[in-house]
């Protein structure tokens, strides 16, 4: 449990660096009024347009001074929540509700984005299906979303996990590895997994195309600030949606945004998003029907029992995570 334990109790120090990461600040002469609010997310252009509900003042139309930061350390994100240095996030599900269950007093809002080709397992030319991993080596997160992703497609095989070498490692250190030829597969994200042929037979084995489902990216809003505001979870919604449709109209515009507050190329952010099926509101409302099948809660409460089994989570209860879903 001590990587669980960690996304509460990390460092407090950490969160003081928080200032040093910032991008894309409304304008500072805001009236007494504004409301500030402090929007967190990785390096991900699933996150991004929030960048662009920023720079089209989506945010200030509601008078929301809100500012962006960049955590890539996940371990921190549910510190930053209890010390209120966050009042949003951005991030995958199932790490949300790993943190909601530890502590992290945050809800859900609404749904970013789906990884739809973005995450994958590679492998060697000799693997050409799940049931030739057996008695190879595997690289991957046991921690994070990476590894809910291949038991799922495990599950889809004749083998079991323990017929597998796992090796240990983050994302994009397992990519490197399989380039390098260090391990026979591993699961990585862009760009390591366009990357993989870079070695002779490497190729994408299984991708999030075939499983769209699997990592989902939410936005999830302070409780303690949302008790505060209560509408910040329509001012979150409405300011994702129309950002989306911003990008969805005016793609290499938005791409181009988003790429600013990333730190990235214009042309990388566009080649990420061919990976991203972004959650637009009738998505959205879609996704949220609880009476539907595959809805956001049943893929919540997939991941939970999950996590639970992985001996990740403790209590597992997720009702008061989605504050504004009819869960019957």
């Amino acid at each position: 449990m001590k990587k669980v334990i960690a996304l509460v109790l990390s460092a407090v120090f950490v969160l003081g660096m928080l200032a040093g990461c910032t991008a894309n600040n409304a304008d500072d002469n805001s009236s007494a009024d504004t409301k500030e609010m402090t929007i967190a997310f990785c390096t991900w252009a699933g996150y991004a347009p929030l960048f662009i509900a920023v720079d089209q003042g989506y945010f200030a139309d509601y008078g929301y001074d809100v500012n962006i930061v960049i955590m890539e350390d996940e371990s921190t994100y549910g510190a930053a929540f209890v010390s209120d240095s966050i009042q949003a996030l951005g991030q995958v599900l199932d790490r949300d509700i790993i943190q909601y269950d530890a502590g992290a007093p945050e809800s859900y809002v609404c749904t970013m984005d789906a990884s739809t080709g973005g995450d994958g397992l590679v492998a060697t030319a000799d693997i050409t299906s799940m049931d030739d991993l057996a008695g190879k080596t595997v690289a991957l997160d046991k921690s994070a979303t990476s590894y809910f992703f291949f038991l799922q497609a495990l599950a889809d095989s004749n083998i079991t996990e323990d017929q597998i070498n796992i090796v240990e490692m983050g994302n994009d250190e397992a990519g490197e590895a399989f380039i390098a030829g260090q391990v026979d597969a591993a699961v990585t994200w862009e760009p390591a997994l366009s990357n993989c042929t870079e070695r002779e037979g490497g190729h994408i084995l299984v991708s999030s195309a075939d499983y769209p489902k699997a990592i989902i990216d939410v936005l999830t809003v302070s409780n303690t600030f949302a008790e505060e505001n209560p509408e910040v979870y329509d001012v979150l919604y409405d300011c994702w949606c129309k950002a989306v449709d911003f990008l969805n109209a005016n793609f290499e515009e938005g791409c181009a945004i988003m790429a600013e507050g990333l730190g990235l190329e214009t042309q990388e952010v566009m080649d990420e998003c061919s990976g991203i099926t972004f959650y637009d509101k009738a998505m959205n409302e879609a996704f949220n029907d609880t009476s539907a099948e595959d809805n956001i809660f049943d893929i919540a409460t997939m991941a939970t029992n999950f996590w639970l089994e992985k001996g990740y989570m403790e209590k597992g209860d997720l009702s008061g995570f989605f504050p504004t879903l009819e869960l019957g």
